[in-house]
């Protein structure tokens, strides 16, 4: 039993590895075993870890590499919205080691920016077993060092403020989800949206969406009520509900890796 939690507040039970292959796959068979929510997992090393589309995460070692499982209700269910409550947790952890937060943004859905270059990232999987639903949410970030992938603009925390230790900000992670998760159930999408738009790149700036059936070009306009990236195209209005996001200032050369769990 755990006590002297607020109302609402997550059981957070915090393990820490010397190496992994990945923490996410680790939440999952954990998860399939019955574990309960607030199972947080991280490693120091991490040799097989992933990002979003498959790719593969090097790890130059000294980085973030944690995840947690959940198991959200019904109503909490719908993955779309997750990666805000889960983006908007991971800026408030890392926000504190920048010199300058304006140079810290989010980019749609789920990956953090320093100086319009990648630095963290988010990987969201959910599923059901006989253990019930479960929602495992991935963070990876460059801390200390960026891994070498060629034709990919990378950061890290430690070029643009001070590289704190991975356990630290695995902790305030948890603070901020819990933190995030009590704003979404008292208020609502809207004032995620709000603060996710606050801490995002402007108005204005120019993407590229890349998805299955290709690419689209237009200048950011916002996120409708579902939580849809507006992107004002040459063809009017669009709303993209899925895709790979290029700024193209920075990531026209291919930008989009070096985090994974």
């Amino acid at each position: 039993m755990t006590v002297g939690l607020a109302p609402g507040a997550t059981a957070w039970r915090l393990e820490i590895h010397d190496e992994l292959g990945s923490t996410s796959d680790h939440c999952i068979a954990r998860a399939g075993e019955g574990a309960e929510a607030g199972l947080a997992v991280m490693a120091r090393r991490q040799t097989s870890g992933r990002g979003s589309r498959g790719r593969d995460w090097q790890d130059p070692g000294g980085n973030l590499a944690f995840s947690v499982l959940l198991r959200p209700a019904e109503a909490d269910g719908a993955v779309g919205l997750w990666p805000f409550v889960a983006s908007l947790a991971f800026h408030g952890a890392i926000l504190p080691w920048i010199h300058d937060p304006a140079q810290l943004r989010l980019k749609w859905p789920n990956d953090l920016l320093l100086a319009g270059c990648k630095t963290a990232g988010i990987l969201i999987e959910r599923g059901s077993d006989a253990t019930g639903r479960w929602l495992v949410i991935g963070f990876g970030a460059n801390l200390r060092a960026v891994p070498a992938i060629a034709g990919r603009s990378l950061a890290c925390v430690a070029a643009y403020g001070t590289a704190p230790d991975p356990e630290i900000v695995a902790r305030a992670i948890c603070a901020e989800l819990d933190r995030w998760q009590a704003v979404w159930r008292a208020e609502g999408f809207a004032l995620l949206r709000a603060a996710w738009l606050e801490r995002a790149h402007p108005p204005g700036t120019r993407l590229v969406v890349r998805g299955e059936s290709g690419q689209v070009e237009g200048s950011f306009v916002g996120l409708d009520e579902q939580g849809m990236l507006l992107l004002h195209c040459a063809d009017g209005l669009k709303r993209i509900s899925t895709g790979e996001i290029l700024l193209l200032d920075r990531d026209a050369a291919g930008a989009s890796g070096g985090t994974g769990t």
